[in-house]
């Protein structure tokens, strides 16, 4: 493991806790973590960022996922079939993640930063629970929809790259299964567990992983994890979206600077 700076580490165990706590209620504290790492370990391979960063998410996603699981209706059953696709196509993703370098991933997370920033600000009503609405049968279509799309297909995305996945989860599971956004985002969280295991296991196989970096980190992120779980189930989301624009719109620009300045 490189040597890292006191401040660094401080700066990197700061983003970890904000990331577990957007990632409960929102998705996408990958967005945050990621980012965070490639700045804080600048001249560090892809794939040992990558690894690092789905050894500390498994974490506190796991604690937001047992937060949910305890108070909000989610369907169990479905959750593991979908996330246990998640987990084959996240290994798939993270196998080919091996050979990608820092200097392709930087422009491909601005794009998907720019993305999410985008729909966020479109979309002012994402996070809000929708009052009032009862919620459609899950059909067995829908469910094998699910399973093939948002479990193979973002399971996939999250071993190769990652970040915005819980986001994209909690979006494609909302279109979907026709879930409110606070059930959607209880049942990704089960899903993201998955898709960050099947990453993790192929990552450490093949030696990515900061083990000592992660354990430190993984503690705030599960901080953040439980305490944002509590906070979506009893306020809704919607309180999050400023925040998470202004980090996402920050971090695009820092990344930015340092690709192309």
């Amino acid at each position: 493991m490189p040597e890292i700076s006191l401040t660094t580490l401080v700066l990197l165990c700061l983003a970890a806790l904000v990331a577990g706590w957007i990632d409960a209620v929102v998705g996408g504290g990958g967005l945050l973590l990621l980012p965070a790492l490639l700045l804080g370990l600048p001249n560090v391979q892809a794939a040992h960022i990558l690894g690092t960063n789905k050894a500390v998410a498994i974490v506190g996603t796991t604690g937001a996922a047992i937060t949910y699981a305890r108070k909000a209706p989610v369907q169990i059953r479905t959750a593991i079939r979908i996330g246990l696709a998640a987990l084959a196509g996240s290994m798939g993703g993270a196998f080919f993640a091996a050979g990608i370098s820092s200097d392709v991933l930087r422009p491909v997370i601005m794009v998907v930063l720019l993305a999410v920033a985008a729909f966020v600000m479109l979309r002012p009503s994402f996070g809000a629970k929708a009052e009032g609405e009862e919620r459609a049968p899950l059909t067995r279509a829908r469910i094998v929809t699910a399973i093939v799309v948002v479990g193979g297909g973002i399971g996939f995305y999250d071993g190769l790259f990652g970040p915005g996945t819980g986001t994209f989860l909690v979006l494609a599971l909302t279109a979907v299964l026709h879930l409110d956004l606070v059930t959607a985002s209880a049942t990704a969280k089960i899903v993201n567990v998955c898709t960050n295991a099947g990453a993790l296991a192929m990552f450490a196989y093949q030696g990515s992983v900061y083990w000592q970096l992660a354990g430190v980190m993984a503690v705030f992120n599960l901080i953040g994890g439980t305490v944002g779980a509590r906070m979506a189930l009893s306020k809704g989301a919607e309180f999050v979206r400023g925040v998470l624009l202004v980090v996402v719109l920050s971090l695009v620009a820092k990344l930015a600077f340092d690709q192309w300045v």
